[in-house]
């Protein structure tokens, strides 16, 4: 198959192609702003599909909105005509094209003309009108409010919220792509003539930017998002893509002794605590016991041998584990446990516990296995 995309380099474009490629569509012909005009007649002669993506956002004068929102695409659709090619045309309008506003207008305009286009030379068109959509590679300090604050949070510069009240209409880049690759393979979503896709988040603007706030101090408390939460979950992925480069990594605060060390990655309120326990030759840790507090043991590298004993009992329970054969071993509450490096070499152990540790209430308390 044959598939022409338009907007190419923008930023749903973007994402569309690297999707297809990933989906074994490979011959895709790009077209874009400072694409060659000649090769319009040539790609609209070959292509079975047409993603029509191009638009103008940010014009320097209202002029331009029509000229590039339903200008071009006249353009695109004579090019198909003059070659009698029927190919399915998608294309992405807004759901301000219900707005009086010039971006509006055009925007409305080009979708008459998809329609009108359909109806005369009896095609299928897909008109999709999109909220505000965000994700990875989405221009900053454009047309996206979302993109402004995750590149201005995430690289120290201040945002403006002029009214945090404003409840915003969002879809996901991952949503849309789904949804343009399921509508070339004849599966859409429609209503009312109109093609959608079906996720939306509907999110106040200053919850957004409170949000991005908490994601930038979780290098700090070593806490992350709530994966349950879908809009959290993206927008997470969304902030993290638009991180400086020399900033990907973050400094952990390793506790060290002469036993070796332990280090915190992730502290949750509510799904626990994950650290990594580097434990020296020869070396014992633990002999100790908690009422309620649960936890996971699992030795990545090295030989260990892990012991526990029921309080109030005698026997001796031995687990013998290594890194050569990795597997996970449950801390259960009311034994006391320890784990003893029984190797040559550094005992590196990943272990989980089901809350953070809290001074206040520790729920430890030593005793020799």
């Amino acid at each position: 198959m044959n598939i022409l995309v338009t907007g190419a380099k923008g930023f749903i474009g973007k994402n569309l192609i690297c999707e297809l490629k990933n989906r074994g569509y490979k011959d895709i012909f790009e077209f874009d702003i400072d694409t060659d005009i000649k090769l319009l007649k040539d790609f609209t002669s070959k292509c079975d599909y047409v993603f029509h993506l191009a638009g103008v956002n940010r014009p320097k004068n209202e002029q331009e909105f029509m000229k590039g929102n339903f200008g071009f695409t006249s353009e695109l659709l004579e090019a198909l005509k003059s070659t009698n090619n029927k190919a399915p045309v998608l294309i992405t309008s807004s759901i301000q094209a219900e707005l009086d506003s010039p971006y509006g207008k055009s925007k409305k305009a080009g979708e008459d003309l998809m329609f009108s286009y359909a109806k005369e030379n009896n095609l299928s068109v897909f008109v999709y009108r999109l909220p505000n959509v965000f994700g990875k590679w989405c221009r900053p300090n454009y047309n996206s409010a979302v993109a402004t604050f995750c590149h201005n949070i995430a690289n120290d510069l201040p945002i403006t919220v002029n009214n945090p009240d404003v409840r915003m209409q969002l879809v996901y880049i991952d949503d849309v792509v789904a949804e343009f690759v399921n509508a070339l393979e004849g599966k859409t979503h429609h209503e009312n003539g109109y093609c959608f896709v079906p996720t939306v988040h509907k999110v106040k603007l200053g919850e957004i930017a409170e949000t991005l706030y908490k994601f930038k101090e979780f290098r700090n408390n070593l806490n992350v998002p709530n994966m349950k939460n879908t809009f959290e979950s993206v927008l997470y992925s969304t902030y993290l893509s638009y991180l400086p480069q020399e900033q990907f990594s973050y400094p952990l605060k390793m506790n060290i002794d002469n036993r070796g060390s332990f280090t915190e990655i992730i502290r949750t309120e509510d799904r626990g605590q994950f650290s990594v326990n580097i434990t020296k030759p020869g070396i014992t840790k633990g002999n100790h016991w908690h009422h309620s507090k649960n936890e996971k043991f699992a030795v990545v590298r090295g030989k260990a041998l892990i012991q526990f004993r029921k309080i109030g009992e005698e026997r001796i329970i031995n687990y013998y584990v290594s890194g050569d054969k990795i597997e996970v071993v449950d801390i259960p509450t009311g034994y006391t446990h320890n784990i003893k490096n029984i190797g040559e070499e550094d005992l590196v152990t990943f272990m989980w516990a089901n809350e953070p540790f809290a001074p206040e209430k520790p729920d430890t308390f030593f005793e020799k296995v």
